[in-house]
């Protein structure tokens, strides 16, 4: 591409790189190795969510190099900068998780910053763990330059005596482990074999199911999600992202031009029918708030109930993200929903063309049974489900895929923390019929609304994943399984209902018809009500006491700022 198609008099580079007053702002530039012609070229921010954490984000280092290779092929010049991921798995079942999806607002923060104190004029974004995926979409839309995502990619399964894996059977080996059922020597075995290489956890998880999003929404060249990290066509993704946020700058294509609310809706249905994770349900309204798009989880239940679930992926199912992208890759996936009227084809992506353009070549493969035609799906409505009653006005959300039971009903048993909840379930300290209720992890009251794998898996180790229920207004990891409800608002910490519930308490659920409900007369509501007191963290300063004072509800995103709706200006058109 001809350099000269770029007109610097209309990028936010202009304010670092152009003219005599710019000349101290240059001479940074030079000290770094730059020639004249880089710094007249487009700066694109490359920005990775790269860290020694863990296996999900470690090779985002050297993707970021290829992505520099694309830029300046293209006749840009990259300029790579990181920011900070925490990865759920290893955050998971401590206090550490409350900074999980504090960290995803921070993501978001932190490339806006990066990007507008050095008026970058595009952003390629590099993501493996859960919340870095929509955190670096967050800041795409937010900035509305040119951007390109690319997901690092998945991990490859393990293989314990003879069996594929991923490290959800590692947490539910504990609670194996737990009732005797597992050795320490097998624990042992299979903690060591679970995650085999580099990339994010291998099934229809939180990252699988926001990489499924990002090709769905437009926002990710098609294929490159699919692609396991190890494999070295993920360079050719790099590269080729690389090049196309150049054309994307020539043609002024940004990120707003393609999240509309078709593909928010789109997005949206490639999650139900992947049978992804209940959290997408809260990254999908926080992604549309960043555009000034109303979309929140009812609007995200609306898609799940009207779209089939056709993709047999673990949790649910048999198959990982590597099977799925031997078969035909999420577009194969895409091309099924689209011929048979789940998705809308004219919107615009990455590409330059639209979805249906991009589809047009693929062909549908017969010799694989990861995905389901659409009009033959494993079964006819989505593989999450939104709920909503006298327990949980604000909403609630629970992932089907393969559950055979779709209605509960039994007596309530509480916990004001998960840590409380997790030391009964190891203990046995509970019935078989029973509902588990975790509260005060919600947005404001954890602060940080926790994801409760460690306490869901430990159930389903116990053989006991579909003898109990589970809710909670915290949230859960894609790998959960069985009857656990999230989300439920309003949370405990405002005064919901969640909080006001005591032991015994009858509590009724059925994701057939999306229903939460208590059994409690208005009379016995309002004299709890009157007694309730609001419960004292001790998280009172810090960035999580900080979070907690801005954060808004569930059934928006939990979002931390006004959003796109509120803007007076955006950054591309500083």
């Amino acid at each position: 591409m001809d350099a000269k198609v770029f007109d610097k008099s209309k990028l936010p580079s202009r304010h670092t790189t152009v003219g005599p007053a710019r000349a101290p702002h240059r001479s940074y530039l030079y000290a770094m190795g730059l020639s004249e012609t880089e710094i007249n070229q487009p700066l694109v921010g490359v920005a990775s969510c790269w860290n020694e954490a863990a296996p999900c984000n470690n090779s985002l280092m050297r993707q970021a190099q290829v992505v520099k290779k694309g830029v300046a092929a293209a006749n840009g010049t990259p300029r790579e900068f990181c920011t900070i991921t925490v990865t759920d798995g290893i955050a998971m079942g401590h206090q550490g998780m409350k900074s999980s999806l504090v960290s995803r607002d921070v993501i978001a923060d932190s490339v806006e910053l990066t990007m507008r104190g050095h008026c970058y004029d595009a952003i390629v974004g590099l993501a493996g763990c859960d919340k870095s995926l929509p955190g670096m979409m967050m800041s795409m839309v937010r900035l509305n330059v040119p951007s390109v995502f690319i997901y690092g990619g998945s991990i490859l399964p393990g293989n314990f005596r003879g069996r594929q894996i991923t490290v959800q059977d590692v947490f539910e080996a504990v609670g194996q482990h737990s009732v005797g059922n597992m050795s320490d020597e097998d624990l042992k075995e299979i903690e060591q074999v679970a995650c085999p290489s580099s990339g994010s956890c291998g099934a229809q998880f939180t990252a699988n199911t926001m990489a499924t999003v990002a090709e769905a929404i437009g926002l990710a060249l098609p294929y490159s999600c699919g692609a396991p990290a190890p494999y070295e066509i993920r360079d050719r993704f790099c590269f080729a992202s690389g090049e196309k946020v150049m054309e994307l700058i020539a043609r002024n294509i940004r990120p707003r031009d393609i999240v509309t609310r078709e593909a928010l809706e789109n997005a949206a249905a490639t999650v139900a029918a992947s049978g992804g994770s209940t959290n997408a349900a809260l990254h999908l309204p926080a992604i549309a708030h960043e555009c000034g798009i109303d979309f929140d989880l009812f609007d995200v239940a609306e898609i799940f109930k009207r779209t089939p679930y056709i993709a047999d992926l673990k949790p649910g199912g048999k198959y990982v993200a590597k099977d799925m992208f031997e078969a035909g890759g999420i577009p194969l996936l895409m091309k099924t929903l689209l011929e048979h009227g789940f998705i809308h084809g004219d919107c615009m992506t990455v590409t330059g063309r639209t979805l249906a353009e991009n589809m047009e070549h693929v062909t549908w493969n017969d010799e694989q049974d990861v995905v389901y035609p659409a009009n033959k799906p494993i079964t006819p409505t989505g593989g999450v489900v939104g709920l909503k009653g006298n327990l949980a006005e604000d909403g609630a959300i629970v992932k089907v895929a393969g559950m055979s039971t779709l209605k509960f009903t039994g007596p309530a048993r509480c916990f004001d923390s998960e840590e409380e909840c997790f030391k009964a379930v190891t203990n046995k300290e509970y019935e078989e019929g029973e509902v588990l209720v975790i509260r005060y992890e919600g947005p404001k009251g954890g602060p940080g609304m926790r994801e409760m794998l460690a306490t869901t898996a430990a159930l389903y180790g116990q053989g006991m994943g579909d003898k109990v229920a589970l809710i909670t207004d915290g949230r859960f990891s894609g790998a959960t399984r069985g009857f656990c409800i999230g989300h439920v608002g309003p949370e405990a910490a405002v005064g919901g209902p969640i909080g006001l519930l005591q032991d015994g308490d009858i509590i009724e659920i059925d994701a057939v018809d999306g229903k939460l409900n208590h059994q409690l007369s208005d009379e016995e509501l309002e004299k709890r009500r009157a007694a309730w007191k609001p419960r004292e963290t001790d998280y009172t300063s810090g960035v999580i006491w900080k979070y907690a004072q801005t954060v808004g509800i569930a059934r928006n995103g939990a979002v931390t700022h006004p959003g796109g709706k509120e803007e007076k200006h955006c950054y591309a058109d500083i």
